[in-house]
């Protein structure tokens, strides 16, 4: 079997701080590689909150929670970040140009022995597949927030990804404690994201215009579906960066004015304002106690 011991999360972002911890706590090595300094920092910050979270939430002893801090280091150099890689996620932000670009540094870099995986939650493997130098071991694994609790790990190839290392990745989810999901053709948003999407849109799509606002939203789909948090808690943990990210690649991809006037309200309602949702403290909601979680809201 191909080994997997020391694992590299290019962007330490929330979806990447998450990963990069989930793996360090199963027993891999961990480098997170950011090109700014700024990005670790906001990185290590998340590590502290997880070790706090998985001490007092999920029974995590502290020896189990040091050992995970010993096996995380941290580098904007990504040659040295990628030396020793057995396997690299990709969690750079959603712009087609930037992931485009990464992977022709990582190319240049990386051992022969790396296998290349991405998070991106919209666009497809073969979208940057001759970009990076090695479309044989080349897939998407993808997870989604709060991957200790919504624990898939959606696996999927693209039409050259040896049949053997998209097994290996579905095996190696499993091993960093996930649900595999293998998918076997290419699909843009998989399937949680083929799913939610659509939701997501119609939920913006009646607050931007005006039919209601965002609180009466989410409370018709938490009575009506019997949940604990509506499309605008989601996009709160999802992060207004990613919103805005997906809502301008498919307004250009699309022509979609709507989307890119979106894109647009939330950079300047939002971002602009460091409402950036939950990692923030601030989103549709304020956290930590946002208004969805309080016991009389569906009253």
């Amino acid at each position: 079997m191909i080994k997997i011991e020391n694992v590299t999360i290019a962007g330490g972002g929330t979806l990447g701080s998450q990963i990069a911890w989930q793996t360090a706590f199963m027993g891999f090595n961990v480098v997170v590689y950011d090109a700014f300094d700024k990005g670790l920092e906001a990185s290590k910050s998340f590590h502290k909150q997880y070790a706090e979270l998985f001490r007092t939430r999920r029974g995590a002893t502290k020896e189990e929670i040091e050992q995970t801090l010993s096996r995380l280091s941290y580098s904007t150099n990504l040659a040295e970040a990628i030396k020793d890689a057995d396997l690299v996620s990709e969690c750079v932000p959603e712009n087609m140009e930037i992931k485009k670009s990464f992977y022709l540094e990582l190319a240049k870099v990386a051992p022969e022995k790396t296998i290349f995986t991405t998070n991106s939650s919209t666009t497809l493997p073969s979208d940057y597949a001759a970009y990076t130098g090695r479309p044989k071991k080349f897939l998407a694994l993808h997870f989604a927030n709060g991957i200790w609790d919504n624990n898939i790990g959606e696996v999927m190839g693209h039409k050259e990804t040896n049949p053997e290392i998209f097994e290996r990745i579905v095996k190696f989810a499993s091993e960093i404690g996930m649900v595999p999901i293998p998918i076997h053709k290419e699909q843009n948003g998989y399937i949680l994201n083929s799913l939610l999407v659509p939701l997501l849109t119609a939920a913006q799509d009646l607050f931007f215009n005006g039919v209601s606002d965002f609180e009466s939203i989410d409370k018709t789909w938490m009575i009506t579906m019997g949940v604990k948090i509506g499309p605008f808690g989601i996009l709160d943990k999802i992060g207004m960066q990613t919103a805005y990210n997906v809502s301008m690649l498919w307004g250009k991809k699309l022509g979609d004015q709507s989307r890119l006037n979106r894109a647009a309200i939330i950079k300047s309602d939002f971002i602009d304002k460091g409402k950036m949702g939950v990692s923030s403290g601030e989103g549709f909601y304020k956290y930590p106690n946002p208004r969805y979680a309080d016991p009389d809201f569906l009253k």
